[in-house]
Formats: structure tokens, C-alpha cells, sequence
């Protein structure tokens, strides 16, 4: 049952969209609070990990109103469990820079720290769990012990676990947490609604109440909690869904409601910014060292797309025990995850000759990019390089395989697509009369090879990273109506509305 995060970043969506600080102060007056991380922080860079529990309850482990139950679709009170069903790991830099945030499939078999309930190793969102049922076992004779009080420190003890299991998994530091219940997210998107998303086609699924067309959509907040849920196709047996597909589905409407806010009147509604407040207060808890106030000055490093989320790929399904667990290269996890958060500075050659490099201007040009090259990220990494040179980013897509390269241009734009065809070298441009004035859309072929900065870091895709090695992210929304494979490293970019899975 996937949960997703939006709850937890409700600060920080009230600061990008320029709101009173005062109202992002208010949300940590009433908000629970923990004190398991105290002095844990060391700097001003923010190591935060986002947990969404698999729980019907609600934050004190009461049941939900029958209403609630009815729209989420998902059972009642004796449903669903403390696991962690949504794990991600959000790093925000102290210089302002990148931020990246990383999902984490709920089905990774890894080590669990510290052996809760005898269990030393076993799925990643069972950490949380298992350690909630040894610390409530402890404690349930203790003399004077309240049952409010018991829960409460069942859920430390639960959070404690759940975070030393990421960092043991990661090879990570985690200074702050924030964890929300499911009807967070539900009660969140009920104030905003409605939201715009985007499906690559057709898609029903009678389990989770899915039912979407095929591109963008606006939909309300039961449909939402349907849209992050889904786990299958009921109507389409050959369109497969994992956990990643979820994860990705996760962070398109993280990234679909961000840019909804920033361009709608919504933050800066009374009603409704109370009532987002509200739901923060009810559903979240939080560290004691986590300031909304801190939290807010820095979280513009997530303006203009200046953040990424990332979902970390698996080797391998398998059945352990009777439970079906994603199979992980330790190594090479923990090697893409360092490899992001500490990405190398890109250095440039010394021309062998001073043949001058032509002038392009991307201004008022919107390009999109077909990768056909079969290497991963190649059509990201030329918008990545275009768009420094004035060029709008269009789309980033995958198409057939070819060798020659190609730059499709509008009837007028002849000499801007030959002076781009040009600086890339080896693209041969060409007229459609199809494409609307200012538009241009590039092929990149096997045999291209690109100017420096503009070319994909990973191996073809015939040829898989060796073992223990970074991955190379591949865009998030490519691979076709069936996705990227569960063995990619995934990447969504944190704007626009990006059509997924």
C-alpha cells in the first residue's frame, strides 16, 4: 500500500510559494514533536528522512471516522499495519545548491539495525514495525504507564530503528525526520484539489480505484489517493506495475502539486493555507530540532527545478521466506547515493586547435530531445547543456534506435538550426513543416558523439554497470508506456507536470 510524502513537505511548500512566514512558523507550534535525533544536527545542511506509514490510524493510534475510511479505499482500522511504507531520503545542501531527494522501494531486503523482534534482516519498511511491537511488548507491564505514554514511546523507538536501518543501508547521516499517516495525504489534497497529473495511457484498476486517460488530467483528492496507490492494471494484464512505478508515481504528484501552487492563488488563500496547516498539525510529526523557520531559509534551493528526485533501482526480485523482496547491490546503492550528493565537477580539455566554437542563441527555441541512441540519459543531458544556452527545455523522449542524428526545425528558424547543427557536430538539419515556428526537435543517434558538457555519462544499455558501481540516472518519465526498468536509477526533476507510469 503505498503512502506518499506530500504532508511532510508542507513548509516547505508554503515558502516556495512566497506565503507569510509567520503561517510556517504557526505549523510548528502545533505539530508533534520528538525528541530521538536531539544534537544530532551539525551544520546547516539538512539530512531529513520522509517517512509515510502503512497505518488506518491516526498519529496517537486512534481510528479514522468511518467517512475517511470510505474514501480512501483502503479497508478500516484492522488494516494495514506500522510499516514504513514510503521511505525517502531528502538531502538540502547548506550552499544553496542541488537539493536531491532519493525513494527508497519498501521491499529492499537489507540489514536491520539493532535486530528488532529478533529480526536481523528483512524488508527496509519493516524496520519501523518490528521495532514498534519489541518496544510496546517492553513496556506494556510497566507500573504508572499510561497507554498514551506506552504508544508514544513504541513510535520513538519505531523511528529510531526505521533511521539507523537507512543510514546502516545508505551509508548515510540523518539529522531530522518527518513522518506522516495516509490521511494526510487525502485530507492535503482535499483542500488543493483539484490537481493536474499525466498518465502515458489508459489505465484501470479496480483494487485502488484508478481509472485515468491517457495524458493530462485534473483530478480530486479520492482519485489522488488512487492515482499514488496504484499497483496494477485490471483491465491491461501485459501493463505491469512494481513498487518503483509507485515511487515514481510519488514524486510526480509531489512535483505536479509544487507546480500547481506556484502558479495558482492557493497559497495565498486564508481558507485554504489554514486548512493545509491544519492537516499538518493533525498528521505529522517531526524532530525537535527541525525548525520550520530553518527549514524555510533554505528552501529556496527548491526554486526553478533545482531539485531532483531519485529512485534507487534494484538487481533483482526474489522470494525469501515466503515474501517477495527486491534483491539489491549494497554497493552500488551506496556508490549512486554518494555519487549524487557529491557530484564531480565537470572539468573541460584544451582545444586541440583554435577552430572557433559557432554562436548559438536558444532564445524564444523550444527543444525537445529524442534519445535514439541506446545510451541512457543522453536526451537529458543535451537539455541539461541547451537549456544554459537560452534553449526551453520540450521533451526529453526514447525513441527507435538509429545511427545518423537529426535536427527537425520550422520553416524560418533555417539559420538558428544550422548554427546548432553546427556546435553539435555530425546532426544533419532539416525542414518540417509540421512543427510550429520556434520549436526544434533533435535526434541523437548512436553515432553522434557530443561537445563537451552535452554527453551522456552511462554506458549503453547493452552494457550494464559493472557491480558495486554508480549507476547513471535515466529520466524518470522515459521508457515508453511500460516505464524504466526496475534495475535504472530514475530521475524526475522537481517542475513542471511530468507524465509518468
Amino acid at each position: 500500500m503505498a503512502r506518499t510524502v506530500i504532508g511532510a513537505v508542507v513548509a516547505v511548500v508554503l515558502v516556495i510559494a512566497g506565503y507569510a512566514v509567520w503561517q510556517v512558523a504557526r505549523l510548528g507550534f502545533g505539530i508533534q514533536r520528538s525528541d530521538i535525533l536531539e544534537g544530532k544536527a551539525t551544520g546547516e545542511e539538512m539530512n531529513i528522512l520522509l517517512m509515510g506509514l502503512d497505518s488506518r490510524l491516526d498519529m496517537n493510534g486512534k481510528p479514522l471516522s468511518p467517512e475517511l475510511y470510505e474514501a480512501l479505499q483502503a479497508g478500516d482500522a484492522t488494516d494495514g499495519g506500522l510499516n514504513a511504507n514510503v521511505l525517502m531520503y531528502v538531502h538540502i545542501p547548506a550552499d544553496g545548491s542541488r537539493a536531491v531527494a532519493f525513494s527508497i522501494p519498501r521491499d529492499d531486503y537489507v540489514d536491520l539495525a539493532g535486530c528488532p523482534d529478533g529480526v536481523c534482516k528483512g524488508k527496509i519498511k519493516t524496520a519501523y514495525g518490528l521495532a514498534f511491537d519489541q518496544e510496546n511488548r517492553r513496556l506494556v507491564n510497566q507500573a504508572g504507564l499510561s497507554a498514551e505514554d506506552r504508544h508514544k514511546q513504541s513510535r520513538d523507538a519505531a523511528r529510531k530503528a526505521q533511521i539507523a536501518t537507512v543510514e546502516k543501508f545508505l551509508d548515510v547521516s540523518i539529522d531530522h525526520f518527518v513522518e506522516v499517516t495516509m490521511v494526510a495525504f487525502f485530507e492535503i489534497a482535499q483542500v488543493v484539489q483539484p490537481i493536474t497529473v499525466c498518465v502515458k495511457e489508459d489505465t484501470v484498476d479496480t483494487y485502488s480505484g484508478a481509472d485515468f486517460k491517457a495524458g493530462e488530467q485534473q483530478i480530486n483528492a479520492q482519485q489522488a489517493v488512487s492515482f499514488v496507490r496504484q499497483r496494477r492494471d485490471t483491465s491491461n494484464s501485459k501493463l505491469l506495475f512494481t513498487d518503483l512505478d509507485r515511487s515514481r508515481r510519488q514524486q510526480a504528484f509531489i512535483v505536479s502539486l509544487l507546480t500547481q501552487l506556484k502558479q495558482s492563488s492557493t497559497l495565498t488563500n486564508p481558507v485554504k493555507i489554514n486548512g493545509i496547516v491544519d492537516v499538518a498539525q493533525r498528521n505529522t510529526a517531526i524532530d525537535s530540532g527541525l525548525d520550520p523557520i530553518t527549514l524555510a531559509k533554505t528552501a529556496n534551493t527548491l526554486q526553478g527545478g533545482n531539485l531532483s528526485f531519485f529512485t534507487l533501482p534494484v538487481a533483482s526480485f526474489d522470494n525469501v521466506d515466503g515474501q517477495d523482496v527486491n534483491v539489491v547491490d549494497l554497493a552500488a546503492i551506496r556508490a549512486t547515493v554518494k555519487e549524487q550528493l557529491n557530484p564531480p565537477t565537470p572539468t573541460s580539455a584544451a582545444p586541440a586547435s583554435p577552430t572557433p566554437t559557432p554562436s548559438i542563441n536558444g532564445a524564444g527555441i523550444t527543444l525537445d530531445v529524442v534519445n535514439a541512441s541506446g545510451r541512457d540519459g543522453a536526451a537529458k543531458a543535451v537539455l541539461d547543456g541547451l537549456a544554459a544556452k537560452g534553449f526551453t527545455r520540450g521533451k526529453a523522449s526514447t525513441g527507435t534506435a538509429t545511427e545518423a542524428s537529426s535536427l527537425a526545425y520550422a520553416a524560418g528558424d533555417a539559420d538558428r538550426a544550422k548554427a546548432l547543427a553546427t556546435y553539435l557536430g555530425g546532426v544533419t538539419p532539416r525542414e518540417d513543416t509540421s512543427l510550429s515556428a520556434g520549436t526544434m526537435v533533435l535526434t541523437v543517434g548512436s553515432g553522434w558523439t557530443a561537445p563537451s558538457g552535452l554527453g551522456p555519462t552511462a554506458a549503453p544499455a547493452s552494457s550494464p554497470a559493472p557491480s558495486g558501481s554508480a549507476a547513471a540516472p535515466v529520466d524518470a518519465t522515459g521508457g515508453g508506456v511500460s516505464g524504466p526498468p526496475p534495475t535504472a536509477l530514475t530521475e524526475l526533476q522537481g517542475s513542471g507536470i511530468p507524465c509518468v507510469k
